[in-house]
């Protein structure tokens, strides 16, 4: 456990680099619950994990408006989550910069859904740094306050390893089912 912790403290900022890139609420969390322990600083981590998230998103509008021929080959099979992103966006316009950064399974589709329905760039680029903010401020934030209710649920997993499979594996089933069923034509 020791070796762990001394390890996150030496790649940890590299570590939110390159997983915020993606997008991962899980890191910025984790960021949250390190520098509640003191091995990070959580200004430090959560400034890094919005530049980060913030180029990572720019980086997919960028693919969607300028690399269009390269990139659809890879979404042909996700034809109903572009169609379902681009609903959203056009949906909800700006709001839903916002919104895609909670939404796992959406947040790579909805920057690249906005770049092939030809939204502006700039404008894009403006909200964006709004959204990478409040993402990571809410999600570092909120882990960071809430440490003691995530260590005392990790110390039941300790207490008894059976539950930690059952958990993955309900969150997993519920984000399939959830994905089926607001993919599904109605």
């Amino acid at each position: 456990m020791e070796s762990t912790l001394t390890s996150l403290e030496t790649w940890g900022y590299l570590a939110i680099a390159f997983f915020s890139f993606g997008g991962s609420l899980v890191v910025v969390a984790a960021a949250g619950i390190l520098s509640y322990l003191g091995k990070m600083d959580l200004a430090t981590a959560l400034a890094v994990a919005a530049v980060s998230n913030f180029m990572g998103d720019n980086f997919l509008f960028y693919l969607g408006k300028y690399q269009k021929k390269q990139v659809r080959p890879y979404f042909a099979k996700h034809k109903r989550k572009i169609a379902l992103a681009t609903l959203i966006m056009r949906k909800y316009g700006i709001l839903a910069i916002f919104i895609q950064k909670f939404i796992y399974g959406i947040k790579t589709l909805i920057p690249l859904s906005m770049a092939l329905a030809k939204y502006d760039f700039k404008k894009f680029v403006f909200f964006n740094i709004f959204a990478s903010i409040v993402f990571v401020s809410v999600i570092g934030v909120g882990s960071y306050y809430s440490s003691e209710m995530f260590m005392a649920f990790f110390d039941k997993i300790k207490a008894n390893p059976w539950m930690m499979p059952m958990i993955i594996f309900g969150i997993i089933g519920i984000i399939w089912y959830a994905m089926e069923r607001m993919t599904k034509k109605k």
